[in-house]
């Protein structure tokens, strides 16, 4: 179980990774667009950027969530903390599939949130790292 534990931690680190740049990536392109004489060349760059790496991404999920369920059928794990961290997981897979509707946002030219409000967008996988980590090693309840 070790080695499923190792490529759980590998897969979800490796899948944060992705939810931390890729909204970084959205506020660089919203900051292109809102410019005055937007560069399209930059756009289009930024555009695919984000394109390989929300489909990048998704096999990176996939692995985490199950080296994930595979721990949690192994190990038999339950209790309040672990209903928490999958409620937070459930947030993050949210999060990802709202991270692709962003994405068709500015690939069809229909973006409409500014660069301050993906700054605020990026630090929602910050939070929600915090609280998993802190349940799964401190299990407050």
């Amino acid at each position: 179980m070790l080695w499923v534990k190792s490529l759980h931690i590998i897969f979800v680190t490796s899948w944060f990774a992705g939810l931390f740049y890729l909204p970084r990536l959205f506020v660089n392109h919203a900051m292109v667009l809102a410019a005055d004489s937007p560069n399209h060349a930059t756009s289009e760059r930024l555009q695919l950027m984000e394109k390989k790496l929300y489909r990048f991404m998704l096999p990176l999920a996939v692995l985490a969530l199950g080296f994930g369920i595979w721990l949690w059928r192994g190990y038999g794990i339950g209790g309040g903390w672990m209903h928490a961290k999958l409620t937070l997981v459930a947030v993050l897979i949210a999060y990802h599939w709202y991270c692709g509707k962003l994405l068709a946002d500015f690939s069809q030219g229909k973006n409409k949130r500014s660069h301050i409000w993906f700054r605020w967008f990026n630090e929602l996988p910050v939070i929600v790292l915090s609280a998993v980590v802190i349940l799964v090693v401190v299990k407050p309840f």
